[in-house]
């Protein structure tokens, strides 16, 4: 029996995703994004169970990108159009993912891999890490919404800096620019790191956490009045919850919230 190329773990309410083909660099091959994309969708699954969901890589890489041993094989269209399709659906279903997600770079985290991380809510990476979305290198575009997505998180000019030059960049300069929201010296770091905000993530409610999310998601490339509706309707949907009950007789006691995500 083959090792899977993609790990499972809970721990309580924390689900951990890890890309698990170091020998590879943890490239997103066929069979492993196949293993991925049905994690991710069991995951969805379970927003009471599951609060947080982190992704890392085992080994010395988070993701190197697409297993280009693999795309040697694509030669017509279709089947490179599906290959990148497969990428770019994971991709998707992991930021469409109800809980909030963080992406633990350990060490690189290119093309496919770092649009994977940049369909995460948070980044952290160690401080030896690179990143980069380095296709135009390969004679073709990020095709798993990269141009999308770090374009709006960074703006234009820097996005198409990073892309048109197919540059790699430190942790550093990733952490200045806002793709990472924090650096870590070692592996070591890197879980304390991920853990911290874990922590502050699960003590707050996961119904509201989730509608915040998505009111953010959603209200991003909206007008200022679509987006300020887009808020009241999830607030709206928090108010007969358990959990807001919950939080006023946590107040009214002086104790913590005990939330359920009801």
């Amino acid at each position: 029996m083959t090792a899977a190329q993609v790990r499972w773990e809970e721990q309580g309410h924390v689900g951990r995703i890890v890309l698990n083909r170091p020998e590879r660099l943890n490239a997103l091959g066929e069979a492993m994004l196949e293993e991925l994309g049905a994690i991710v969708e069991a995951a969805g699954r379970r927003p009471r169970e599951i609060r947080v969901v982190l992704v890392e890589g085992a080994g010395r890489a988070f993701c190197a990108g697409a297993d280009l041993k693999e795309r040697l094989a694509l030669t017509d269209r279709e089947t490179i159009l599906r290959g990148v399709g497969r990428i770019k659906a994971v991709c998707g279903a992991l930021a469409r993912l109800p809980q909030p997600t963080i992406a633990a770079m350990g060490g690189l985290a290119l093309g496919g891999g770092l649009e994977l991380a940049l369909s995460c809510d948070f980044r952290f990476a160690v401080r030896d890490a690179l990143l980069g979305l380095t296709e135009t290198s390969l004679g073709i575009i990020p095709g798993a919404g990269g141009t999308q997505r770090l374009a709006r998180l960074i703006g234009p000019a820097r996005a198409k800096e990073l892309i048109l030059t197919a540059r790699k960049i430190t942790a550093e300069q990733a952490y200045a620019w806002g793709i990472v929201n924090g650096i870590a010296e070692d592996g070591e770091e890197l879980s304390e790191r991920c853990a911290l905000l874990t922590a502050e993530l699960l003590a707050v409610a996961p119904l509201a956490v989730a509608k915040a999310k998505a009111a953010i998601d959603r209200g991003l490339n909206a007008d200022l009045g679509t987006g300020m509706a887009i808020e009241a309707e999830a607030y709206a949907a928090l108010i007969g919850t358990k959990d807001r009950l919950e939080a006023l007789e946590a107040f009214r006691a002086k104790r913590p919230p005990r939330f359920t995500g009801e």
